[in-house]
């Protein structure tokens, strides 16, 4: 619309629809032609619904069957769904102590692959990140302790030092020959076979610590189902679970 119609337009009398007439008023509101599309719409809805339910009637095969047609029931043309058998306190506290058991056996299976997996790549520093191994040595006095040589101690290169696995002696090297892959081609199949046994290092230590925080909330659920009152201090996150706080009883 251009600016001049619009300009135009503004300056049109409102054409209002009138009410109802004074001589009519016990009849109610008059009614407006947008609430007889209203009106309108929703008849013809309504009709269209009965209609496809006639058809879903006439239809229906009498052989027809679900498995939900055995646990649920009609009343008053209302759908009911029959309850199941429920369980008892003590049953459903076995159960939990079932499951936590074999949470408990599959986390100390991987425990021991992570175990396999970390000697066979000589990762001997802590899989949490904590500080790596110490190795003491004891000398009779501070001069002693002052000329310490750690190379000389161990029987090793200085160059050798920095390694915490397969460090090899003076001898070994003298009597012993050492072969490494020279191509670079065997170099980089090694490595990646490397980063290989590093990932899945990775995800089977995730997966213990997930295992881990479902023992604990198994473990809580289980204390939960018990008796005593208690308190919740902490609510649950993905990492741990929630934490209550039991009211102390005097044992007899």
């Amino acid at each position: 619309m251009s600016a001049f119609a619009k300009a135009k337009k503004s300056y049109q009398k409102n054409h209002k629809e009138r009410g109802q007439l004074k001589n009519r008023h016990h009849l109610g509101l008059l009614e407006k032609h947008k609430d007889y599309v209203l009106r309108a719409r929703d008849y013809h809805k309504k009709k269209e619904k009965l209609k496809n339910l006639r058809e879903k009637a006439l239809n229906k095969n009498p052989d027809e069957f679900y498995f939900k047609m055995i646990s649920t029931k009609t009343k008053d043309g209302v759908h009911h769904v029959k309850q199941g058998k429920q369980h008892t306190a003590d049953q459903l506290k076995l159960m939990k102590a079932q499951d936590l058991n074999y949470v408990n056996s599959k986390k100390t299976a991987e425990a021991k692959k992570i175990e396999r997996l970390q000697a066979s790549l000589h990762l001997l520093e802590s899989s949490d990140g904590g500080p790596p191994n110490q190795h003491i040595v004891f000398v009779d006095n501070k001069k002693e302790a002052k000329a310490f040589d750690p190379a000389t101690h161990f029987g090793t290169l200085p160059e050798l030092m920095n390694r915490t696995y397969n460090r090899p002696s003076i001898d070994t090297l003298k009597t012993s020959q050492v072969t490494a892959p020279v191509d670079e081609q065997s170099l980089k199949k090694i490595e990646r076979q490397r980063n290989r046994q590093y990932e899945e290092l990775k995800q089977r230590i995730e997966r213990k610590e997930k295992m881990q925080t479902l023992t604990e909330k198994l473990q809580l659920e289980k204390h939960l189902m018990g008796k005593g009152p208690r308190v919740k201090v902490k609510d649950a996150t993905d990492d741990q679970p929630a934490v209550y706080r039991w009211k102390k009883k005097r044992r007899k």
